[in-house]
């Protein structure tokens, strides 16, 4: 089992910055790929970006590419998501989950953590 806990969220204005974190425990943190996903109100959850196992490769939606940055600290068993020139369609719900491999499929992530609301006011 991987126990995450997500946190950073908030309410922003359009144009501004968020640092997602999200903190793991249980297994082995470096043995699992990293990705964060993100559910609007009405909508299915979508994949956000993802990190491979050692953070030798990251993966983006084309929506967040070049204003998204996932990074992780194995030392530290963490996970980010830099939110830079955050807009309104970026408000949902970010969710950080764990899987074998990166994917951006979220029915192949094993484990989730509870979410963190992220709001961006135009």
């Amino acid at each position: 089992q991987v126990q995450l806990v997500e946190s950073g969220g908030g309410l922003v204005q359009a144009g501004g910055s968020l640092r997602l974190s999200c903190a793991a425990s249980g297994r082995t943190f470096s043995n699992y790929a990293m990705g964060w996903f993100r559910q609007a109100p009405g909508k299915e959850r979508e994949f956000v970006a993802a990190i491979s196992w050692s953070g030798g490769s990251t993966f983006y939606a084309d929506s967040v590419k070049g204003r998204f940055t996932i990074s992780r600290d194995n030392a530290k068993n963490m996970v980010y998501l830099q939110m830079n020139s955050l807009k309104a369609d970026d408000t949902a719900v970010y969710y950080c989950a764990a899987g074998w491999v990166v994917r951006t499929n979220p029915e192949e992530y094993d484990y989730w953590g509870q979410g963190t609301q992220v709001t961006v006011s135009s």
